[in-house]
Order: C-alpha cells, then structure tokens, then sequence
C-alpha cells in the first residue's frame, strides 16, 4: 500500500510539475495582457484543480478588481471590485504573502464587503486560497483558488500556486511591457507620421514661393493641408474684439494661441512678425481640434509668410517710389511730356497721354503717405501714377478709365472711414495746373465741414478761383467793397458784427433762433443788425444783399 501511495504522490508530483513547466514555457510568450491574463487563470485552473479560479488586480482607482475568472457561473464576477484593505484579498496584499479560509462566509478573520459577499453567495464559494502576485517587490494583484465545499488548503497545494504565481507575475510584467512597447511604438509611429506630413507641408510651402506664389496662395495651401478654413489678416485690416485679443496675444507671445469659438469649431492664431514689425496674421479654424504639430505648422507658415511680404513690400515700395517720381518729374516738369518721361511710362506700361485726371486725396484718419499706398494698388489696375506730391496724396488716371467718386467708393471700403477725393482734368497735360485746381477745392471742401465724398473740382470751381493765388488781389478787393466797413468797425470797437450778420443768414434770417445761436437777448440782437445797417449806410434787411452774403461766406471760408 505505501508503494502504491508513493507511486500516486509521484505520478501527481511529475503531473504539477510537467503543468507548472508548460504553463511557464506558454507564458513566457508575449502577448496580450488580457490574454495573458486569462491563460494564468486557465493554466491555474488546471494545475490545482480547485472548482474555480479567479485572478484580480489593483486597478487606478486602488481597487481590487476581478479580470479572468474561469469556473465560475455568474458574470457579474467579473465586475467585482472590492477595496485592498478587505477580504482575503486584503490580507494577501498587506502581507505579500498566501492566505486561506475553509469557509469564507464564516470566517471572522477577515473583513467582508457586503457586494463581495453577495457574489460568495451566489458563487456558492466556501473555501479559498490567494496568493499574491508581486512585480519588483510590489504587490499588483492576487491569484485566488476556490472550492464550493468547506477544506483545508495543504502545504504543497500552496506552494504550487504560489510558485505558479511567481511565474505569472513575470508574465503579467512582460505583458504589460509589451502593451506600454506597442502603446509607445504606436504613438511614436503616428508622430512620424504627423512630423512627415508637416515636413511634406513645408516643402510645400516653399515650392509655392519659389514658384513665385502669393501670401494668398500660402494660406490656400496651408487650408487644403490642414483643413478648415484659413483666413491672412493684413497688417491694417479692422479686426473683430475676439479676433484683435487673439492676435494681440500671438504677438505677445510669438507663438500660436487657441481658444473654443461658440459654433464648435477651434480658432488657431499665429502673428507673422519680422523682428519687432507686425506684418499680420494667420487664422485658422476648424472643427477638430489641432495637435502640437499642426501648430507649429501654422507657426512655420509664418516665418514664409514674412519673408514672402517682406519681399512683396520691397518690390512694392521699390515701385511706388519708381511711380512717384515719375508723378513729381510729370508736374513739376509740365505742362508737355519730354521724350525721357515718355520712355519711363513706357517702360512700365503707361501711356502717359491718357493721363487726364488728377485726384486728390485726403482722409482725418490716414497720413498723406498711407493713402499713397493704397492709391498705388488703384493707379497699378489703371495703368496710372501715384505718390505724394506736396504733401498730398495724389493720383493720375486715364480719364476714361475712373471717376473720383468710383475711386472714393473703393477707398472708403477699403480704410473703413470717410476720405475726400478731388479731381480734375488736366488740359494740354497741365498736370501742375489740374493739381492746383484740386488742392484749392480740397481747402474749400474742408472749411464747408465735408469729410467724405467724391467729386470733381467743378462743384466748388467758384469758391476755388476765389482762393487762386493769382487772384488774392481780386478777393481782398471784393472783401473790402461788401463787408469791409463791418471789419474795420469789428477791429475798432472790439465787436464781432461779422459774425452776427453771418449767424443771422445760417440761421435763415430767423431772429429768434440767431438770438439762442449767439445766446443773446432778441432786443439785444436787433440793436445789433440796427448797428450793422448804420456801419454799411443801407437798410440791407430790405434791400438786395446778395454781395452781402456772397462776401460774408467767403470771409469765413478765408479765414476757415
């Protein structure tokens, strides 16, 4: 009988010992963690040979949460979890050390968790082994054995799943390596393959300007690339309150800034600078949001963008300068065209016995050399001249081709604010000529308070002959025959006569409302026109006093 009983022990001992060996070589295989996972527990299952096996593992919320199971009958097993500091569980991964009960619902060594114990219940689990599973001296989870009938866990049952347990801590281990290699490997690849993409949008974007592309049609590129929709913002262009703070902010920080916008989208703004100069800006907005690269790719664009417009604008301003010379030397040279200045227009296309209308232009809100600027880019459609000339903006144009007040439709789009455009036709190529007429009209629509129209000289050509140079001679006459006795008397007396008559006329010759005008009383008013009628020596409230009004008005245009 003891030889039969050793022989059994033996053929069991070669039977653990051949499943320990091949559950060992199976696990060594890397794989994935969940299948790793549920071969332990099958390999477990086979070597103890209990009813059922369970493995659980400490998961981010520091729970201990079942992941393999095989045995059981309730699939709500797999979605226990139970706190590491209660149940059989607990104690294995307190100590790091195995740990059993004959009869778990009974036992009072243990802490129960309510949920757990339901599950007992259901599982018909009465005896249990655990055993931990350590990783470089960590306890990451435990190995359970369980039977459905009360016993006792003997010595070498233990120190098989345990052993067993070892083994598949290693596994686990590598399990997890593996998943974090591939997971890295993964990332690693989709980054190459964003860092080629944005490298295959870079030589794009310099294919574009080495084939002599525009700003314009970077922007395009970097949208058909990219996706969603990209928007170049000029230097001067009027921005949004959002869009003014986004741009502000890129500029601060010389790097791409993003913010939500309310219809979903993602709104992505990157300055274009050279140096401390703001050349503009890059908008970009699309529906998914961008990762890093994409804008770094947005902020590369930028540095092409700046050396493509800080080339345009050398070109631009080597032409302006060219154009606005060429103005100079045609109204200071004139009337008449000499064969150099011939030549010049020619070579930029110019035929310059068109140019028949002189416009000039003034804005309150726009230096003289700001609106050069922009007349360039009309002046260039035209096949025209433009620069400043006297320090007025000014422009010659094929007469045929424009109109002032088309021109002011355009430049009033184009700054946002009122501009006044004065032209004039050039008889005989007597450019100076046209331009004096204009400058003197421009004065005159000044002191009558106009900010913003379009129009030629002969709308106002009579107030502006009266403020010809040459005819300074025929207005002082004209002044002191209508109204010079009032100003001698103003001068003398400290009056302001003048000013009462030309406030009566404005006024429609309406006494009540002259009176709240100068904020005097009516009596005191009258008094005053009576005085007015004795400094003239005729009752002009009766009699003809149209050179009365005629001069008035011109008096205060002079001194406007």
């Amino acid at each position: 009988m003891a030889s039969d009983a050793e022989a059994g022990s033996l053929v069991r001992r070669q039977r653990e010992l051949a499943s320990l060996y091949a559950t060992v070589k199976s696990l060594t295989a890397l794989g994935e963690l969940d299948d790793v996972l549920r071969s332990i527990v099958h390999h477990a299952h086979d070597l103890i040979g209990t009813d059922f096996t369970y493995l659980s593992l400490v998961g981010p919320d520091g729970r201990l949460s079942a992941r393999a199971a095989e045995g059981t009958v309730s699939p709500s097993f797999l979605a226990a979890a139970i706190p590491t500091s209660v149940g059989l569980g607990g104690k294995v991964l307190a100590s790091r050390s195995p740990h059993w009960v004959r009869d778990y619902a009974a036992s009072t060594l243990i802490e129960h968790d309510p949920a757990f114990d339901r599950l007992v219940t259901t599982e018909k689990l009465v005896a249990l082994l655990g055993v931990p599973l350590v990783i470089r001296g960590e306890a990451v989870g435990a190995l359970f054995a369980a039977d459905r009938s009360e016993r006792s866990f003997q010595a070498d049952e233990i120190a098989l799943l345990n052993a067993f347990a070892d083994h598949a801590a290693v596994a686990l281990d590598n399990a997890r390596l593996y998943e974090e290699s591939r997971t890295a490997l993964r990332d690693l690849r989709v980054a190459y393959r964003k860092t080629e993409r944005a490298q295959a949008i870079h030589e794009a974007l310099t294919g574009v300007v080495l084939a002599g592309g525009t700003p314009g049609d970077v922007a395009q590129l970097l949208a058909d690339q990219l996706g969603g929709g990209v928007t170049l913002l000029d230097r001067t262009s009027p921005l949004e309150t959002d869009l003014a703070g986004a741009v502000e902010e890129a500029r601060r920080s010389g790097r791409c800034t993003t913010s939500a916008e309310e219809d979903g989208t993602t709104l992505a703004v990157a300055a274009i600078q050279a140096g401390d100069s703001y050349l503009g800006a890059l908008a970009w907005r699309r529906e998914a949001a961008p990762d890093d690269v994409d804008l770094r790719t947005l902020e590369r664009a930028t540095h092409i963008l700046g050396l493509l417009i800080l080339k345009e604008q050398a070109v631009a301003e080597a032409a302006e300068r060219v154009s606005g010379e060429l103005l100079t030397d045609l109204m200071v040279g004139g009337p008449g065209i000499g064969p150099a200045q011939r030549a010049r227009a020619r070579a930029r296309g110019i035929d310059v016995d068109r140019l028949d209308l002189v416009l000039v232009v003034e804005s309150p809100a726009w230096s003289a050399t700001d609106l050069s600027r922009r007349l360039h880019d009309i002046a260039r459609d035209h096949a025209g001249l433009a620069g400043e000339h006297l320090g007025r903006a000014t422009m010659i144009l094929p007469g045929d081709d424009a109109t002032p007040e088309e021109v002011h439709s355009g430049l009033r789009r184009a700054l946002g604010g009122p501009v006044v455009v004065i032209g004039e036709r050039a008889a005989g190529h007597d450019w100076a000529g046209a331009f004096s007429l204009a400058s003197r009209c421009g004065a005159v629509v000044r002191a009558l308070g106009h900010t913003d129209l379009g129009a030629m000289t002969r709308r106002y050509a009579l107030y502006a002959m009266l403020f010809d140079a040459d005819r300074a001679g025929e207005l002082d006459r004209f002044l002191e025959d209508s109204i010079g006795a009032l100003l001698d008397h103003d001068r003398r007396r400290g009056t302001d006569l003048v000013g009462t008559l030309s406030a009566y006329y404005d006024n429609r010759a309406n006494v009540a409302a002259t009176a709240r005008a100068l904020h005097v009383h009516v009596n005191t008013l009258l008094k005053r026109l009576d005085r007015a009628s004795e400094v003239l020596g005729f009752d002009w409230r009766r009699e003809n006093d149209l050179e009365l009004q005629l001069g008035l008005r011109l008096h205060e245009l002079r001194t406007t």
